[in-house]
């Protein structure tokens, strides 16, 4: 079994930082995929950005330039840095790992930018 858990959400003004970071325990796989989906009110759930174990990334066109993914393979941990943050950034941001036919997810953390 996977379990992975997310932290670092939380209440940023426009144009502010935020860090999620997302650990991975149990069985993992050498080749995954870890990334972050988001999801607001109404909408459906996206990708924002994913890596591969190894180190291949990629973007939605909304955050490219913005929003930095990287991992740590020794911790299992996927991180995403999002700068300059806007107002459509607000969703909650769910972790995921594809491994195998498998895929894994978070239990999602609350992004929120607002003044």
């Amino acid at each position: 079994q996977v379990q992975l858990v997310e932290s670092g959400g939380g209440l940023v003004q426009p144009g502010g930082s935020l860090r999620l970071s997302c650990a991975a325990s149990g069985i993992i796989l050498r080749i995954n995929t870890m990334g972050w989906y988001r999801q607001a009110p109404g909408k459906q759930r996206e990708l924002v950005a994913a890596i591969t174990s190894g180190g291949s990334t990629n973007y939605a066109d909304s955050v490219k330039g913005r929003f930095t993914i990287s991992r740590d393979n020794a911790k299992n941990t996927v991180y995403l840095q999002m700068n300059s943050l806007k107002p459509e950034d607000t969703a909650v941001y769910y972790c995921n790992l594809k491994q195998g036919p498998r895929d894994f997810w978070g239990q999602g953390t609350q992004v929120t930018v607002s003044s």
